[in-house]
């Protein structure tokens, strides 16, 4: 598969999770039969973080990106937090309240 074809596949799925809500690496990769590394590296290289929110993705125990895309973990921790996101320590969301299943 093309490469810029597994990067829309993936920005395609982030699309769908919805504001005050959270997907995993891993669960993105199950649904396109990926590894999550492949799907951290494409959400990495989102061009459009305002179309696709990147910053919804975590990793399977709520841990947010420590070298989130744009702007850093705070960032991203500010992003959520202004969907209503709830954390339960500096850098991990709690998973089980906000997770969005498929």
């Amino acid at each position: 598969m093309v490469i810029s074809k597994i990067r829309e596949k993936v920005y395609e799925i982030v699309r769908q999770v919805p504001s005050g809500y959270v997907t995993t690496y891993g669960a993105i990769g199950k649904r396109l039969n990926m590894s999550p590394r492949v799907v951290g590296y494409a959400l990495h290289l989102n061009p459009d973080d305002k179309g696709t929110p990147c910053h919804r993705v975590v990793n399977s125990i709520g841990r947010i990106a420590p070298t989130f895309a744009f702007g850093g973990f705070e960032e991203q921790r500010k992003r959520l937090e202004k969907e209503g996101i709830e954390f339960k320590n500096e850098n991990h969301v709690k998973i089980l309240k906000h997770l969005y299943s498929f």
